[in-house]
């Protein structure tokens, strides 16, 4: 009862949690069809807890519902029959999808001057959600734009999930560690995009939570 009692009031960390552990277990899943229907059922288990934190938050749980539902069904779809129709348009579901539980947390997070546990659980919840926000839409550059990303090993193939996932972490960190490489026009766009997400949440938002928690302790 103290797990859910937990699970209740910081849905955010529930989130982070079950979202780090995906990128912990997302590599047994690839290379068969079984793995790829487990990391489908993966993804709507981090989309239900998503809009979950956005029911928690000032967003529109609606829009939120609106979104992730074809996002689901797509992702159905996509396990069993994956074509480019539908994983392009899953793609950018999935990422409005994302981008917009990721903007409910940070009306959240921005919307007193308060810092629960909660709100820094938050904190790293955004930072996943943007990321995966962006390399669905490298899924999405990637079937408009065949050849947008390549990287030393198979350099002529398509990037696997994994792979943009990988891009999508190093870029909005900035630690410039991915072998994945950006090579057309729509590619670089969108990473540049990311950079510059990647630079204003940590000036905006972590510097913002880190003054308010040395303030609050400051007047104690």
């Amino acid at each position: 009862m103290t797990v859910v009692g937990s699970a209740r009031r910081n849905p955010s960390a529930v989130l982070l949690i079950v979202q780090l552990l995906g990128v912990l277990i997302y590599p047994a899943m690839e290379g068969s069809r079984s793995g790829r229907v487990a990391f489908e059922i993966l993804g709507i288990v981090v989309l239900v807890l998503a809009v979950f934190s956005v029911r928690a938050t000032p967003g529109l749980t609606w829009v939120s519902v609106c979104l992730g539902l074809p996002a689901v069904a797509l992702s159905l779809v996509d396990a069993f029959n994956p074509t480019e129709p539908v994983v392009a348009i899953s793609g950018a579901l999935h990422a409005a999808f994302y981008f917009y539980a990721a903007y409910c947390l940070l009306r959240y997070m921005l919307s007193d001057h308060e810092v629960s546990v909660d709100e820094l659980f938050a904190a790293g919840a955004t930072f996943t959600l943007v990321a995966w926000g962006f390399a669905y839409l490298y899924v999405f550059v990637q079937v408009l734009v065949p050849g947008s990303f390549t990287a030393a090993v198979d350099p002529a193939n398509d990037r696997t999930w994994m792979e943009l996932l990988f891009l999508s972490f190093t870029t909005l960190s900035s630690t410039g560690l991915s072998d994945i490489v950006p090579i057309t026009s729509w590619g670089r766009s969108v990473v540049m995009l990311e950079q510059l997400a990647g630079l204003g949440y940590v000036a905006m938002v972590v510097s913002r939570l880190v003054g308010l928690t040395i303030a609050k302790r400051s007047n104690t």
